[in-house]
């Protein structure tokens, strides 16, 4: 049901619901529906940064030196209200971001999960014992906290990606800045709501809405910031890394073009359903979906008919319909970049076999709604094998031996995620070593990662420094010191 009356949302800063300095807000829309308004939000400037910071600085004395069973009994607490509020904030999720109500509903279940991993985690989180030649000597590590770390978040998953970032931060003393994606901005409150119902101390976490052009240099160059972990584009990614200190830690978690190899000897059908499942759920929109299919020439014709055919069953539609497949794309700015690449994969000569247009008729005049598109005769130098669409568009590839597709595989600048499906264990088994990917799967989609397994990708994916999720994902917010006690 859509709401009609439309509520303002604040900052959140030293423990406070605040307006922005600038007293200028933004509206959050449904992709499906844009009449749909979500929200005002606050436009913030750099002064309510500094103020968010100024926050975090202080608060920082304190949480530093709070117990971990006191912190984590604080992500405990909020992971029980969000799992109290799973259907309400799954379906705001929909009407906010445009995924399935299911993948909505699930994203706001990991989140919880998440805190409940990082309570745990965090309180066994600790240095080592080296043993030494000295009877008289004890000589150890301990973990420390940063400080203020800036957390900035994506769209695509608004609210499990911000958990697996504040919260591993907030269970290891630091304290938080956080903006979300503008276009995800209510769910991403929900979290901070959460928290701060939980009992989270003032000036812990502060949430900070607004442009990247207007308040993101101070989030990442102010002096105070030891660290920024954020998750978004290559170019985005550079741009933050070209403007941080030589102090400052960084964590990026980027762009993909994630491959799928498949083998002669897989079952096709089921090659075809792992391929739509990891290159059009979530509309394509996730930085580890599917958009490469590099196949053996042999079993081409029949895997493109199969992956044709179940493709045309995807039921397209708004997020909270129960049967939807596919719902709209996150914005417009993401419908003109989808719909400009199936243009240039065309002037390129690939042939376009099924989709890529924009769903017309009434149901859909409001909405950012396209078909997924399924590209032939792709050759691994084309534009829409090598550069990230983030959208529901397949290349398929044709290589006449494995060798030849893993060289195409790893032929481009980024390194997230990859599969293979085979049957051949040796040649799975093969694949894992030779694939330049930081999440490697066998008869799996390209998606998905485990809370409690380490995630991250290599080349442009990554800044290769350090891992998140899993208990890894803690490192990056700890720094040690060795310790020489004699007696």
């Amino acid at each position: 049901m859509l709401k009609t009356s439309v509520n303002t949302f604040q900052n959140y800063i030293n423990g406070e619901w605040v307006e922005s300095t600038s007293k200028e807000t933004f509206t959050s829309i449904n992709p499906a529906d844009t009449n749909d308004i979500l929200g005002e939000f606050q436009s913030s400037a750099p002064e309510d940064v500094e103020k968010a910071i100024e926050a975090a600085e202080k608060a920082f004395k304190t949480w530093s030196k709070t117990s971990p069973s006191k912190r984590a009994a604080i992500l405990n607490k909020a992971a029980e209200i969000l799992e109290s509020r799973v259907d309400e904030y799954g379906e705001e999720l929909t009407r906010e971001e445009g995924k399935i109500i299911s993948a909505a509903k699930g994203e706001v279940k990991r989140t919880a999960q998440t805190l409940r991993f990082y309570a745990v985690e965090g309180q066994t989180f600790t240095g080592e014992t080296f043993p030494n030649d000295d009877p008289n000597m004890d000589v150890f590590t301990q973990r420390e906290p940063l400080g203020v770390v800036s957390v900035i978040t994506p769209w695509n998953f608004p609210i499990s990606i911000p958990a697996r970032k504040i919260t591993p931060a907030l269970i290891t003393g630091n304290t938080v800045i956080f903006k979300p994606s503008s276009d995800t901005p209510l769910i991403a409150l929900r979290l901070v709501q959460a928290l701060h119902e939980a009992g989270l101390p003032e000036g812990v976490l502060n949430f900070v809405t607004g442009s990247s052009s207007k308040i993101g240099d101070s989030i990442v160059s102010h002096p105070a910031i030891k660290a920024i972990t954020f998750t978004g584009s290559t170019s985005a990614g550079e741009q933050i890394h070209r403007s941080t200190s030589l102090t400052t830690r960084t964590q990026m978690e980027l762009g993909g073009k994630n491959p799928v190899i498949v083998m002669e000897d897989t079952d096709l059908d089921q090659a075809a359903q792992i391929v739509i499942n990891g290159g059009f759920s979530l509309t394509g929109q996730a930085c580890t979906g599917t958009s490469r299919v590099i196949i053996m020439e042999s079993v081409v014709e029949e895997f493109t008919q199969k992956l044709v055919e179940k493709t045309k069953e995807l039921r397209i539609d708004h997020g909270l319909d129960e049967n939807a497949k596919i719902g709209p794309l996150a914005n417009k700015k993401q419908l003109t970049n989808v719909l400009h690449y199936i243009d240039i994969g065309k002037e390129e000569g690939a042939v376009l076999q099924y989709g890529g247009e924009q769903v017309k008729g009434e149901k859909f005049e409001n909405g950012y709604f396209v078909t997924p598109a399924i590209f032939t005769s792709v050759t691994p130098e084309m534009r829409i094998a090598q550069e990230e669409i983030f959208g529901p568009v397949i290349s398929i590839i044709t290589a006449g031996s494995y060798e030849e597709a893993i060289k195409i595989a790893n032929n481009v600048e980024y390194g997230l995620s990859a599969s293979i499906l085979t049957n051949n264990i040796k040649l799975a088994k093969q694949f894992t070593k030779d694939i330049e990917a930081g999440t490697v799967k066998v008869n799996r989609t390209t998606t998905g990662n485990l809370i409690n397994a380490p995630f991250g990708g290599l080349k442009k994916s990554s800044t290769s420094t350090f891992r998140e999720s899993g208990r890894v994902g803690l490192e990056f917010f700890t720094q040690i010191k060795t310790v020489y006690v004699g007696y």
